[in-house]
């Protein structure tokens, strides 16, 4: 009997209060999302101009095992160019505010 198991790609939040380091990993879907990954693929500061440090080759690999990334992830594989761009990514989402 196998075991399927449902494997994201998401982020790891770390550093210190207000000025958050997330890292990029591979986890089960069913682990906590502090708790024990797979594998790391590469490392998110947001504070530093949005800087992504992304190992593509693993990403693609883990991509092509069937791993699903998190929208945020999906976002962050665009940019480092891991992935194209889908037009399933959701658009941005703005409310327009009511003129009294």
């Amino acid at each position: 009997m196998e075991v399927f198991i449902m494997v994201k790609m998401r982020l790891f939040r770390m550093g210190d209060k207000k000025n958050p380091i997330y890292r990029v990993v591979v986890a089960d879907s069913r682990k906590a999302m502090h708790g024990e990954y797979i594998d790391c693929i590469g490392h998110y500061n947001p504070s530093v101009s949005a800087e992504a440090d992304i190992d593509v080759a693993k990403a693609k690999d883990w991509i092509a095992k069937g791993a699903q990334p998190t929208e945020t992830v999906k976002n962050l594989l665009v940019k480092a160019g891991a992935m194209e761009k889908s037009a399933k990514l959701s658009a941005p989402k703005t409310k327009t505010k009511k003129s009294k």
